[in-house]
């Protein structure tokens, strides 16, 4: 046993393990086996409940914008539907029975990914955020796909796993919780949109006050050696144009109070959107002024 726990949490390894990856390594193998099997080749699901299959799959006539995985059944509702609760592989096929399946070992798998984030930064002695990072995404997901379908009642009202699912998703969303009017969906969209505003200007503003290493007729990539100990570019410059670009207090000049904000606000963007999904899950909706209208 001490051997496989020192090779399970070894720093050596090519790729690390941990104990985290020992649920997170066959969690995610199902859920990605499952979603290539059922995209190309599930049968029509019953979705709304009603006796009306929607083929979503590949060998049933869709392509790769228009295929998805489909949501269990209505029938079903937020029941747990593993395949030994159906009659038969038929039913359980019919009833949309491998969403579950692929949802639940998918976050699982994800939450551990986060998990074992955090355990490479301990094994390697690392400060633990990156893994606070991740925390967003994995939000996001259980948002979509595990607290609006408990919310709504109902896994048949879970995000499709497809891009035109994730589309039709976001429409019908629309239409029943007004979330371009919650405030929680706004602040993502600052989120998004100011990290990669910000994540376009740092890398412009450090690719051009790099210090020259090399001629002319050599990429500038050839100034840089992995593990030099010097700063690669001159961030007295890259202030000092910035701030005359805007003004002085715009610009950072502490390298890591600037890459703490270029990790923290996309972070904080999509944590609130997550929180604004899982309230308008409940039906705490975005605002709306019908009433206030004079017309």
């Amino acid at each position: 046993w001490g051997t496989f726990a020192t090779w399970i949490t070894s720093t050596e390894n090519r790729l690390y393990i941990g104990w985290f990856g020992c649920l997170m390594i066959p969690t995610l193998l199902t859920a990605a086996s499952c979603y290539i099997i059922a995209f190309i080749a599930a049968p029509p699901v019953d979705i709304d409940g009603i006796r009306e299959p929607v083929a979503g799959s590949l060998l049933y006539g869709n392509n790769i914008i228009s295929g998805a995985v489909i949501p269990s059944s209505n029938a079903i509702g937020i029941h747990f539907y593993p395949i030994w609760e159906a009659a038969s592989i038929e039913e359980w096929l019919y009833n949309g029975g491998p969403y579950q399946l692929i949802v639940f070992h998918f976050l699982i798998g994800v939450a551990c990914w986060m998990g074992r984030e955090w355990e490479l930064s301990y094994r390697l002695g690392m400060r633990p955020w990156i893994f606070v990072a991740f925390s967003a995404p994995v939000a996001a997901a259980s948002a979509v796909f595990l607290v609006y379908p408990i919310g709504q009642g109902s896994f048949s009202d879970g995000m499709p796993l497809g891009i035109s699912g994730t589309f039709n998703f976001m429409i019908v969303f629309q239409a029943e919780h007004n979330i371009l009017m919650h405030p929680f969906h706004m602040a993502g969209v600052a989120g998004v949109f100011g990290g990669s505003l910000f994540s376009a200007m740092h890398g412009s503003l450090v690719t051009s006050s790099l210090i020259r290493e090399q001629s002319e007729v050599e990429s500038v990539n050839y100034g840089y050696k992995f593990g030099q100990e010097e700063e690669t570019y001159n961030i007295v410059a890259a202030h000092g144009y910035f701030g005359r670009l805007i003004f002085q207090y715009a610009s950072f000049n502490n390298s890591r109070a600037l890459h703490f904000f270029l990790a923290a606000w996309p972070v904080v963007g999509i944590w609130l959107t997550a929180l604004g999904v899982s309230t308008m899950a409940f039906n705490l909706n975005g605002f709306n002024f019908n009433q206030s209208v004079v017309d």
